[in-house]
């Protein structure tokens, strides 16, 4: 599916622009670890259906369009729905805001960088781990290079203050606690840092229900050693 110019619309009355004009939304991929898992994952999209959110599910993914707020308040829906059966689910959440790529946007700088406050997702009491990468694809400008570092690390920040952070592994921050927690900490980063870059992709990967818990991989001679 392809947004094309005809999207890059001019904001309303109150400053506000489109989700298509923005390009915001959303790539989610529900794994549930069973056998019957088709009905599983068509019955948690469903129950996770809300207005206002596009959702188109191909062999691969389930696109979803919306503003930043149902989108995430969709994919925690479908999680949680999935994880629901008991059955071990892995789900994939790649969310992007921003308009290369996606749209030839007009939408002025003021404002594709706006504030946006994510209202807190209910907690479900349903316990997640992921690991987490974000992406601030910042080009810099004429006055100024490119830092995407800084807003990473703002990002972490953040999500430690959230309580969620529970270390760092290669390429990627992992996040433990409630689900509502550990997608919170995923989209206000992604929002945070979307006030001053232009562009930002977010990429969570979220296991539930997990039947063991197997020890964390060591790094360095002492894995080489085993």
């Amino acid at each position: 599916m392809t947004t094309t110019d005809q999207h890059a619309a001019a904001p309303d009355a109150e400053g506000r622009a489109e989700p298509d004009a923005l390009g915001v939304g959303a790539r989610l991929s529900l794994h549930p670890m069973t056998s019957d898992f088709a009905p599983l994952i068509l019955d948690a999209l469903r129950a996770a259906r809300r207005p206002g959110v596009e959702v188109v599910t191909d062999d691969v993914s389930t696109f979803l369009r919306g503003d930043e707020q149902d989108v995430v308040a969709f994919a925690q829906a479908a999680i949680a729905s999935a994880a629901a059966s008991g059955a071990h689910v892995v789900a994939h959440l790649h969310l992007s805001r921003g308009c290369p790529g996606e749209v030839s946007c007009a939408v002025d700088d003021s404002i594709l960088l706006r504030p946006v406050v994510l209202e807190p997702l209910p907690r479900s009491g349903q316990t997640a781990s992921a690991h987490w990468a974000l992406y601030p694809l910042d080009d810099g400008g004429p006055d100024r290079p490119g830092d995407h570092m800084a807003g990473i690390l703002a990002a972490i920040e953040h999500a430690r203050g959230l309580g969620v952070v529970s270390g760092t592994e290669h390429f990627v921050t992992r996040l433990d606690g409630d689900l509502a927690d550990v997608l919170t900490a995923v989209a206000q980063g992604w929002l945070l840092v979307g006030r001053e870059v232009r562009h930002v992709v977010s990429h969570a990967t979220i296991s539930l229900n997990l039947p063991s818990t197997p020890a964390r991989a060591t790094s360095g001679s002492a894995a080489a050693a085993r």
